[in-house]
């Protein structure tokens, strides 16, 4: 059952990555069209435990929000949106793990182009294909990547 929600979110991050390449923008309405979905497939498909997505989304929303204030724009409304959406997806464990990862591709893809000169600083960059490839890697391997992390980081430190 799971894969209905798996081909659901691959196919809305296709969406979200030509439009943000093409324009810029991630559309409220491909937000609009996918949210509900996301809500009837993960009351029928639940995470466990069965609020982790309420969370999710509550943390992905706030948490983007939060950088767009500080930044002063440098995150779109889209952007907000979406982590709210993906929130639901993922759960609250995944959304922020999420997160680290697109800012990880998104920051080493940044320097990358910015050391062959196809980037320009201070110039904007879409951040929707990074969003995208950060949450299908946490969609897929995020739970093995937490376990690997906190068994070999986390019980060195405690």
């Amino acid at each position: 059952m799971e894969l209905i929600v798996a081909l659901t979110l691959v196919s809305m991050l296709i969406i979200i990555v030509v439009s943000d390449i093409k324009y810029m923008l991630i559309p409220d309405k491909v937000l609009i069209f996918f949210a509900p979905l996301f809500i009837i497939e993960r009351i029928l498909i639940p995470l466990d435990p069965w609020w982790s997505p309420i969370l999710g989304a509550i943390i992905g929303f706030c948490l983007l929000l939060l950088i767009a204030i500080v930044s002063r724009g440098g995150m779109g409304g889209g952007d907000i949106k979406l982590f709210a959406i993906l929130g639901l997806v993922l759960g609250w464990k995944l959304v922020l793990l999420a997160f680290f990862m697109s800012t990880l591709f998104g920051s080493i893809f940044g320097i990358i182009g910015l050391l062959i000169k196809k980037v320009e600083r201070g110039k904007p960059m879409p951040f929707g294909p990074y969003i995208a490839l950060g949450t299908i890697v946490t969609y897929y391997w995020g739970e093995i990547l937490i376990n690997w992390y906190s068994t070999n980081f986390l019980s060195t430190l405690f």
